[in-house]
């Protein structure tokens, strides 16, 4: 076995520059960023709360509650940098995850104590 990784060459035989296929991160708008750290938040959120396909096996309230918190601090505290365009659909996502956190738990939090709710607020279903 040899530890050489084959690399896909061009057609002048020289193998290709990475950099140039790269997105050099200083060209990558915040609200993209932001957005994007947004969604996996989310999507990880989902995960730990069992709603992924074949979820009971990864659920974890635990992680969830943290993921759920981390998501709503990042949404509160970039709310006047992104638009309304961007924010709203994260905001309804952080609301379906508070809610599915919710229906989750086996002991309720008190209204304003579940995750998140520091920053967004009471939620209820």
């Amino acid at each position: 076995m040899s530890d050489a990784t084959p690399t896909p060459e061009s057609p002048m035989g020289d193998s290709p520059d990475f950099d140039t296929l790269t997105r050099d991160i200083a060209d990558v708008p915040a609200v993209e960023v932001i957005t994007t750290v947004a969604v996996h938040l989310m999507s990880a959120a989902a995960v730990n709360l069992g709603l992924a396909e074949g979820g009971e096996g990864h659920k974890d309230l635990d992680e969830a509650r943290k993921l759920i918190h981390s998501l709503a601090g990042l949404m509160d505290a970039s709310a006047t940098e992104i638009s309304s365009f961007h924010a709203a659909p994260l905001r309804d996502g952080l609301k379906s995850l508070q809610l599915a956190f919710r229906e989750a738990s086996i002991v309720a939090d008190e209204p304003g104590q579940g995750p998140g709710e520091k920053y967004t607020g009471p939620v209820f279903g």
